[in-house]
């Protein structure tokens, strides 16, 4: 009975302790709201959560826009964004997404500068990486909140283990924008079925004991994850593909939403579709391992290998795309490397952080737009590509397969491959399209693609935001 009592002793001392800690703190953070909401004449706050602002890809495209779309309809609310970029000015950071996206906003934004986001580097985490880069958001996530309290709280780069720290201890209406699960039922089967990936090296699948050792991590990391998806009041999706996965594992699905990224076609559009492209095959991504760009090296070698030497030089592999740290610079070096030694150096050409107006240009003269990432959860390149007027050649598989390559009036809009015959195959099959059909295709693309425009994302992400200023009051 003794020890009975000793038992409850402690754990009513311990819940009694965490509950006073956590009031003080929420006292705390709400005299800071109002400290900072006084310094901005008292209007309302909302931040977003970007630590990679200035990457440069297709989720700060997300970010900008959303944060222009706020500006327009409501100009009196201030905007933050909690980033980790210390080696950019605001100044800077600014200037780069009206050269990468052609995006100016009606009045500055604050930044916020964060000085942990070492901790969701993957790099940190070689075992376990999920659950680390989930806890590291969580410790980068109370860094923000303690600098800046919003009024509204928005997750825009994938941090769903911050939404319950703002929600509950920052009290502030939350919302978020997911570009891509954290977790899947296809990584879940990925592992279960023992396929190899960057993410499952073979160490693991030719394990039976870790791989099912892996596979209960996954379903229990999901557990936690849905718990901390639902925190949030709505959430908003990118694709049909994202919509489905967040479905099953956030169980909210009234408050789930499907926004389309917003993807600058007005622009692309305005590119001729005449016969005067070069046979150049055009890649637009981040130089991240899920991006699979040695897929598209070896691909192109293997087509290489079936014209003849006289034509091998007019055919070229453009890698167009953004380094965001040292990581993906020696990804770089490393393809640089694999082309080498497959003896196509020659004819594959890296082009990094190209300005706006360059990216234009490449595709006003490329023929081919590639892209080869496993379940993309959309494709804001593959969008871009088509409407300017480039054939795609996209992998068989997410945003790509169910919302974008698509056919129009049961005519197609492009090509899907799978692996290295497949993608040589289709690059084969385009490059001896006749100009009649390859026309027919970019027609069909472009009808295709109207539906991506930043209008439709403006209206659709203003209709959920509106519910997030109505729950703030």
């Amino acid at each position: 009975m003794a020890v009975y009592l000793w038992f409850l002793y402690v754990v009513v001392s311990v819940i009694s302790f965490l509950t006073l800690m956590f009031i003080i703190l929420r006292l705390l953070l709400n005299h800071r709201r109002k400290t900072y909401r006084t310094f901005v004449n008292g209007r309302s706050v909302v931040g977003f959560f970007h630590p990679y602002c200035n990457a440069g890809g297709g989720g700060e495209r997300v970010l900008w826009v959303a944060v222009r779309a706020i500006q327009k309809r409501y100009p009196s609310v201030h905007i933050v964004v909690y980033t980790g970029d210390n080696d950019a000015k605001p100044a800077e950071i600014m200037q780069r997404a009206q050269q990468r996206f052609n995006i100016v906003l009606q009045n500055p934004v604050t930044f916020v500068f964060l000085t942990r986001r070492g901790w969701v580097e993957a790099h940190i985490y070689p075992h376990f990486t999920l659950l680390g880069q989930s806890l590291g958001s969580v410790l980068l996530g109370w860094e923000a909140l303690w600098k800046c309290v919003p009024d509204i709280y928005i997750d825009s780069m994938g941090y769903a283990f911050t939404l319950p720290l703002f929600r509950y201890l920052g009290n502030c209406t939350v919302g978020c924008y997911v570009h891509y699960p954290t977790v899947s039922t296809d990584m879940l089967d990925k592992v279960s079925s023992r396929r190899s990936g960057h993410n499952n090296p073979t160490v693991i699948t030719r394990s039976w004991f870790l791989s099912t050792i892996k596979v209960q991590y996954y379903k229990l990391f999901a557990l936690l994850y849905g718990w901390a998806g639902r925190r949030c009041h709505v959430a908003i999706v990118n694709s049909t593909w994202t919509f489905g996965h967040i479905k099953q594992l956030w169980q909210m699905e009234y408050r789930t939403h499907i926004v389309y990224p917003p993807c600058d076609i007005n622009e692309f559009m305005k590119i001729p579709l005449d016969d005067k492209r070069c046979k150049h095959i055009l890649s637009i991504s981040q130089f991240r391992p899920e991006k699979d760009h040695p897929l598209q090296i070896e691909a192109f070698h293997k087509f290489l290998s079936s014209v003849t030497k006289d034509q091998r030089p007019t055919y070229k592999l453009l890698l167009v795309g953004s380094c965001r740290n040292q990581g993906d610079r020696e990804r770089v070096d490393a393809l640089r490397k694999k082309c080498a030694d497959l003896g196509v150096t020659d004819n594959v050409e890296f082009r990094l952080n190209v300005s706006f107006d360059d990216l234009k240009s490449l595709m006003s003269t490329s023929l081919v737009g590639l892209h080869t990432m496993w379940n993309e959860h959309f494709g804001i390149g593959v969008v871009e590509l088509m409407a300017a007027g480039c054939i795609i050649l996209a992998h068989d598989s997410g945003g790509p397969k169910l919302d974008i390559v698509v056919p129009v009036n049961d005519q197609p809009t492009g090509y899907l491959a799978s692996d290295v015959d497949s993608y040589a195959s289709c690059m084969s099959e385009i490059f001896t399209l006749s100009e009649d059909d390859r026309t027919e295709i970019q027609r069909n693309a472009r009808i295709s693609v109207q539906k991506f425009s930043d209008a439709e994302f403006e209206n659709g992400f203003l209709s959920v935001f509106d519910t997030l200023m109505t729950k703030c009051g």
